[in-house]
This record gives structure tokens, sequence and C-alpha cells, in this order.
């Protein structure tokens, strides 16, 4: 259904790293990442500590291998953490002893939401579930995000759907308008919500696998930044 599939999560991964890597420059040290999946090359520990070797970085994950395998990977790597927990209960992950032993919630945190949010159905409340991470964080405080679309091809996006329906997990294209509603409150930072191979792309990538063309990577990502209360 989905033949360009390698090229997009590739893709999605290049997002997660240059979105770590600004937060970073910014002078984020902790970070939340909620739905990682299994651990890879190039983690959100390894991109932020090649920044500041002192950033602190808790996975969470709601599948049972991906978290017993992410603990084994990182047994012995510092300021990391991982925890099996569902990100739809943000209460239940942000008072968890891990998350409350590596992560200070009282300074500026980095909360990443790399394709999940299309995981999540409207019954879910996703715009909810942003919001509470939102609340939970303090002002200076960011949000990365990508989420698959529709807008470019309905018609694929309506038969992913249906493959999804098997799965554990269903797939929820969404057009860019009810994805950018689900960053309210935030202040999205430059380009703001866009293509996500244009959202601050790297100069040196070389040539893109699919001549940039946007519409067959159907997907959107942004930063937003926790502002101060007005």
């Amino acid at each position: 259904m989905l033949p360009d599939m390698p090229v997009i999560a590739r893709a999605q991964r290049q997002v997660l790293h240059r979105a770590v890597r600004y937060m970073a420059q910014q002078g984020i040290d902790q970070f939340l990442d909620l739905g990682p999946g299994m651990p890879t090359v190039g983690n959100v520990h390894e991109i932020a500590q090649a920044v500041n070797a002192e950033a602190r970085v808790v996975y969470v994950d709601v599948d049972p291998v991906a978290a017993a395998h992410g603990r084994a990977l990182l047994a012995r790597t510092e300021h990391t953490g991982v925890i099996l927990a569902d990100l739809r209960d943000p209460t239940y992950v942000l008072s968890h002893p891990v998350v409350s032993e590596l992560l200070d919630l009282s300074r500026p945190i980095g909360v990443l939401m790399i394709a999940v949010l299309h995981f999540l159905g409207d019954e879910d409340r996703p715009a909810d579930v942003v919001e509470a991470y939102r609340a939970a964080t303090v002002p200076g405080s960011f949000l990365a995000i990508t989420h698959a679309t529709g807008d470019y091809h309905p018609d694929m996006a309506k038969q992913a759907e249906e493959v999804y329906r098997r799965a554990s997990h269903q797939m929820h294209y969404r057009a860019r308008s009810e994805i950018y509603g689900l960053l309210a409150g935030y202040e999205l930072v430059r380009p703001g919500l866009v293509d996500m191979i244009r959202w601050r792309p790297d100069p040196d990538a070389g040539l893109d696998p699919l001549g940039g063309d946007v519409t067959r990577y159907s997907g959107y990502a942004a930063v937003g930044r926790n502002p101060e209360p007005r």
C-alpha cells in the first residue's frame, strides 16, 4: 500500500534529529520521548548528548517488547530511562518514578511526539492529551510532532487506514487544519507546521530519495514553544 514507507520512516527519524538538535541548541537539556518504538541508531539521548553531555532523556512506550529492549540496551547509559506506559495517560507518565528521578519539570523540557499522534483516534481526544503535557511543562518548554496527512492522497489514506484496522493500533490520517488544532497553546517556531521534509532541512543531506515530492511523504512536522502566560 505504501511502497515509500522505508523512505518516509527515515525522514521521520531525520525530523526527530533536527528537532532535538534545535531544542538542545536552545538550552533544553531534558527530553521526554513519547512512543519512540524499538531503539535504533541515532536515539534521542545520542543526539542531545552530542550537544550537551549532561542531557537527560526518558523514553515512554506502550509496547512491552520495545520497552524491555530499550531497558536492556540502555542499562549502562547514563542520564537515560525507559518506562512502559501509555502516552494517553499523562498523569501516570509524568508521575512515574523514572520521570521524577531524571527530569525536573520545574525547568523547561522537550516533549517529543514523533509519528505517534496519528495512532490516537478522535475518541482518544488527542488535543486534550497534547494539552495535558503542555500544561505540565513550564514556559520555555518545547513540543515536536510529526503527523501523517491525507491532504495529498485521500484515497491512499483511506486504504492505509483500512489496513491498520487489523493492527494493534489504528492509523488516523488528518488534514493540516486538524493537526494545527492539536498544537493549540504553543507558539510554533519557524517555519511552522510544514511538510516534514521542509522543517529546517539539513543543507548537507544530499539528494532527496523521493525527489523532494512532499505528496509522497504525506506528513507534516512542527516544533512549538510553550510561551510565557499572558
